[in-house]
């Protein structure tokens, strides 16, 4: 492998330099580290979070006082019998009832069974089946009683016995999300290398990218099983690893790549290329990256279980990408040398080798001539698409929500029509010092009075628990209210702001608070809500510290931060569209539920603010790198965008096509988010890259890069052998009528 001569080098060039010299070394330490990490994932489980740690202010609050006092909830199962045609012959069911419930009974996994409760149609009969242990592990359990109940209706088969519960539903919507997960991954395997074979028309520098992008997602899954021993999985961190890790995994390799083949076309020996692309795409690669982390890190500060999660899995992912493609990549295309493009697609080839861009000059031409024009407009369009969002509404997902074609869904529905109970219920944990035993009885008795005079609120109020001290009392509030509705959460706040501090507020020393599934779901929406603005700050003005620290320049830093917020507002406009109404649904297959689920927009603006920024760095890395070479400002500017349009549109599309392929899943959170990102993905690489980012740095060319300067070195255009001449037009012509350079021949990619 030639190269120019040693000079001055930074670590990620020497890095880069290292890796090509010593190609196996690196491939094989690299390899040797994927397969270790990943193997972390048949060595240990993903530790799942627990129900407590889920939830979030009074709600855990009341789910860990009670829990501490050593009241245990007990998930349950319900067994429904009906006839397999006809009526039900009730003597039969009661005798299939009465031995279900002695088998089910000699299982170690159930603690109590009890039935049968006849249905007031007579259409059916109910098996209560009460597991023990941990509820939260009851989906490790549930097996031997649905073999119980499929040998009961191999032994009755005039009738029908059907099995539901948590757990049951829980494992099916688990293996529900993993088959969408293995759906999504294995679509955008093909359609990803469909679009890099596009953008490279070469059969090895397309499949370089794809190579990278599933070890760092592999990578990332066996870490993520270790990390999580720490910070819990909630159940949906896999599905943003593949998320993301496929869709920066290829773009920090397509970055890379298209840079060495650029320098290559330019006559640069392979030496050079990797040492250039190393400098400027590896360069970019870092700042894109850490910027993905810093916006994930925001997460943090939710502490929250979920976010946490979220964030920990995402950056996971994205560190491995980074590394593999500052590490491996070098060493690979020191080792492809000449094949690197080769076998040749030959008519895709003719065109990614095209010299003489034209679609990007074009566009360009009216933003260049009125750049405060294009930045008016193009912000005017995105505030309008933005507008909707301000209609948000926001509640967590429910079991009335989920696809009825779970078979368990169709049983609970089914069960829910034979015996009917519209009520939830209100969970009151009350804890008091010692001594105040007698006090705690008293007020109770007054708090159920209370509880009966509100009738439009609250039903029965049922013998409540006990702590063996007497400390502790749980009382369970029926409301015929459900979950997210006005009046649920007119019940739980009578409760927490009139009932509890009238009744059990006068004992000295009293802890009180209201859970269960309303008030999980109102704790869940406010703490959402609250830190929404707080993680959009923090993660601002980490951007903006970051990008000015890079770039040195305020412009840079503010209109980053700027266009980052106005994509992601344009993203909950469209979101806000597209699934608070009934219009998509037959285009994209879903129900609306008139809501957004309440961690979709936090997640959304985080990883937005990161991923928006790999081209939003690459073409302002692009346009420093000319102003350090001497350009001037509006030829720095339009000059760049042309050079980076290819790499660019080639990464938004991956990673538009990898989050339309989430958006297609069944499940509509994951859909949110995939359509989110997409969408915002789609106007970053459009009219935020093609308008309203030149138009602002044109608009601020005089001080563009202020305090800093990009001027008075020439260093790169000498190291690149190309200094911008004067004597090339292109035909733009600025806001005072002067016509800039036009960029150099073959500046196109």
């Amino acid at each position: 492998m030639e190269s120019s001569a040693p000079e001055k080098r930074g670590v990620i060039t020497g890095i880069a330099l290292w890796s090509a010299t010593n190609p196996w070394k690196a491939i094989g330490a690299w390899l040797l580290l994927i397969l270790i990490t990943f193997g972390l994932n048949f060595v240990m489980s993903p530790r799942q979070a627990t129900q407590a740690e889920l939830m979030v202010g009074d709600a855990r609050a009341a789910y860990e006082l009670a829990d501490e006092a050593g009241y245990k909830a007990r998930a349950s199962e319900s067994v429904v019998i009906r006839a397999a045609d006809g009526e039900l012959d009730e003597a039969q069911a009661a005798e299939a009832a009465a031995e279900l419930v002695r088998k089910m009974e000699a299982l170690p996994e159930v603690e109590q069974a009890a039935g049968p409760v006849s249905a007031e149609n007579g259409a059916a009969a109910l098996v209560m089946v009460q597991l023990s242990g941990d509820p939260d592990t009851a989906t490790e359990r549930v097996d031997p009683l649905l073999d119980v109940t499929d040998q009961m209706q191999a032994a009755y088969p005039g009738l029908v016995l059907e099995q539901v519960g948590d757990a049951t539903i829980t494992l099916e919507i688990n293996e529900w999300l993993n088959k969408d997960v293995e759906k999504a991954t294995l679509l955008s395997v093909p359609v990803t290398l469909v679009i890099l074979l596009l953008a490279f028309g070469a059969i090895v520098m397309a499949g370089i990218p794809m190579v990278l992008g599933l070890a760092s997602v592999a990578s990332a899954v066996g870490l993520w099983a270790l990390a999580s021993q720490l910070v819990p999985d909630q159940g949906m961190v896999l599905h943003l690893i593949v998320l993301v890790g496929m869709a920066v995994g290829v773009d920090y390799s397509l970055f890379y790549l298209r840079r060495f083949r650029e320098e290559r076309r330019a006559g640069k020996a392979d030496g050079d290329a990797i040492r250039i692309a190393a400098e400027t795409a590896g360069h970019s690669v870092i700042v894109s990256g850490t910027a993905v982390v810093l916006s994930m890190a925001g997460l943090f500060v939710t502490q929250d279980t979920f976010f946490g999660g979220m964030a920990t899995g995402a950056i996971l992912v994205v560190l491995v990408a980074m590394a593999s493609s500052l590490t491996v990549l070098p060493a690979l295309l020191a080792k492809c040398g000449r094949w690197a493009d080769k076998p040749r697609l030959p008519f895709v080839w003719r065109l990614t080798a095209g010299q003489n861009p034209r679609v990007m000059p074009a566009l360009l031409h009216p933003v260049v001539r009125r750049p405060k024009l294009a930045l008016v407009g193009s912000v005017a369009v995105l505030l309008l698409l933005a507008a909707p969002a301000l209609g948000m509404s926001l509640k967590n997902a429910q079991i009335a929500d989920l696809p009825r074609s779970l078979e368990t869904i169709q049983a609970l529905d089914r069960l829910q029509a034979d015996f009917p109970n519209s009520s939830n219920v209100n969970t009151v944990t009350v804890q008091v010092p010692a001594g105040k035993e007698a006090a705690l009885v008293g007020e109770a008795a007054d708090f159920n009075a209370l509880v009966g005079e509100r009738t439009g609120l609250f039903g029965a109020v049922p013998e409540p628990w006990m702590s063996d001290d007497g400390r502790t009392m749980l009382l369970q509030v029926e409301t015929p209210h459900a979950v997210g509705s006005e009046s649920g959460q007119e019940s739980v706040t009578e409760l927490r702001e009139v009932l509890l501090p009238g009744t059990f507020g006068s004992i000295d020393g009293a802890q009180a608070y209201v859970g269960g599934a309303i008030a999980y779901d109102m704790d869940y929406v406010a703490n959402v809500m609250e830190k929404l603005p707080v993680v959009i700050g923090i993660v601002v003005a980490l951007t903006f510290v970051y990008m000015f620290a890079v770039y040195r320049s305020v412009a840079v830093a503010l209109g980053t931060v700027l266009l980052n917020l106005l994509s992601t507002a344009a993203a909950f406009g469209i979101l806000v569209l597209v699934f608070q109404n009934t219009w998509a649904e037959p285009l994209l297959g879903f129900e609306s539920s008139g809501y957004i689920a309440p961690w979709v927009p936090t997640l959304l603006f985080v990883v937005l603010s990161g991923l928006s920024l790999d081209y939003h760095v690459f073409v302002v890395s692009r346009v420093r790198e000319n102003s350090l070479a001497g350009m001037p400002a509006q030829q720095a500017v339009s000059d760049g965008v042309v050079r980076t349009a290819g790499v660019v549109t080639s990464a938004a599309v991956v990673m538009v096509a990898v989050f339309s392929i989430f958006g297609s899943l069944s499940f509509l959170e994951l859909k949110q988010i995939g359509v989110g990102l997409a969408a915002a993905i789609l106007l970053d690489a459009t009219i935020i890259r093609v308008m309203t980012l030149p138009a602002f740095m044109l608009a601020c060319r005089r001080f563009l890069w202020w305090p800093g300067t990009a001027k008075g070195s020439t260093h790169r255009g000498q190291q690149d052998g190309r200094q911008g001449s004067a004597a090339d037009q292109d035909g733009f012509a600025d806001d005072d009528g002067a016509a800039p350079a036009k960029s150099p021949a073959g500046a196109g990619v």
